[in-house]
């Protein structure tokens, strides 16, 4: 076996991450105190509405937010390296080599002045030290390998000029084409229908195990989540409110918000479920420029007790593997160090 696979420790370890932003109305603090490990091999989901600090999460591992306005702390080992710490060289030999992102909109993601070929050989030249031949041909053989038609013909067009999938299956191709350590992908099937999804689905899951690289899939999709994922890290308004491997997840949600996001999800092929109404959460996420006092989440909550309104419940250890943010668990667990989340 692989020895990055056979390893106990994290391939990815974020410690207090806490990323912030200058705005007109005043500091917003996107992520909140965030504790994250990715494993070699692991494919682990990030979930939460639009807004909740998932995207931001991937941004500021990589450190492709603007700095300022961006305040980023924290630590974040990559491979025993901490990433935050690093110079503008350094974190550029990590970018794209050992770490590499898959974006949501690859129209807007893709130079539109470049071809595609031109796009994913200036990796393999700027990383692997190919030459402009070696680079062309490897970025050809990375479209072959995504699967994508006449792939020569493809490598010499722009952006514009091929179907969403196949911008898709292009970005995927540039992602991996220097064999990455590890791969962000950020709603990765988001602009697709839902045939193209399950093909794009299906070939990341291929890949993955062709290049034998971990991958953090950020996601508000909880059907992609269950069929692709081992374990699961659920956000609200920056924060971790939950986490845990993603069969116990969908059997049993210990957060209310996580039985709220299962149970607005139509099920479809069992009978004693299908027919079920579907249940919405009431209100709104709370904008990042007025928390709520205590739990972020007790104005949403049908089961807010009197202290969710005054303090903020620490993420609390049930076993080795489930962590939950929720007073209804303080007790009787172990309490997981809560870096001063407000």
């Amino acid at each position: 076996m692989n020895e990055r696979l056979a390893s106990r420790w994290p391939l990815l370890s974020i410690r207090r991450l806490t990323t912030r932003f200058q705005t007109m109305e005043g500091a917003v603090t996107a992520v909140d105190d965030l504790d994250l490990d990715v494993h070699p091999g692991e494919t682990l989901g990030l979930v939460g509405e639009s807004g909740c600090g998932k995207s931001v999460t991937a941004l500021s591992v990589l450190r492709l937010l603007r700095c300022p306005p961006a305040e980023i702390q924290g630590e974040v080992l990559f491979e025993g390296q901490d990433l935050l710490s690093l110079g503008k060289e350094g974190i550029r030999k990590i970018r794209g080599k050992a770490i590499s992102m898959i974006f949501q909109e690859p129209m807007t993601s893709l130079n539109p002045v470049l071809t595609i070929g031109e796009q994913i050989a200036e990796a393999a030249r700027l990383h692997d030290r190919m030459s402009t031949k070696e680079a062309d041909r490897w970025a050809v053989e990375m479209l072959r390998m995504v699967q994508i038609p006449e792939p020569r013909a493809r490598s010499r067009e722009f952006p514009h000029m091929l179907s969403g999938g196949m911008r898709q299956r292009a970005m995927i191709a540039m992602a991996l084409s220097c064999n990455p350590r590890l791969v962000l992908a950020d709603e990765p099937t988001t602009a697709l229908d839902v045939t193209i999804q399950a093909q794009i689905v299906n070939l990341m899951g291929r890949l993955k195990q062709e290049f034998k690289m971990s991958m953090v899939l950020i996601t508000h999709d909880l059907g992609l989540i269950a069929e692709t994922v081992s374990r699961v890290v659920v956000m609200y308004a920056g924060q971790v409110v939950e986490e845990g491997p993603v069969r116990d997840l969908f059997k049993d949600p210990l957060h209310p918000y996580t039985r709220g996001l299962l149970g607005s999800v139509p099920i479809i092929g069992n009978k004693e479920k299908s027919g079920r109404r579907l249940k919405e959460i009431p209100g709104i996420v709370p904008s990042l420029l007025n928390i709520p006092l205590g739990c972020r989440f007790h104005p949403r909550c049908g089961e807010a007790q009197p202290a969710c309104r005054e303090a903020s419940p620490p993420l609390v250890r049930l076993a080795d593997t489930r962590c939950v943010r929720c007073f209804q668990f303080k007790e009787g667990a172990e309490e997981e160090a809560d870096h001063g989340a407000s």
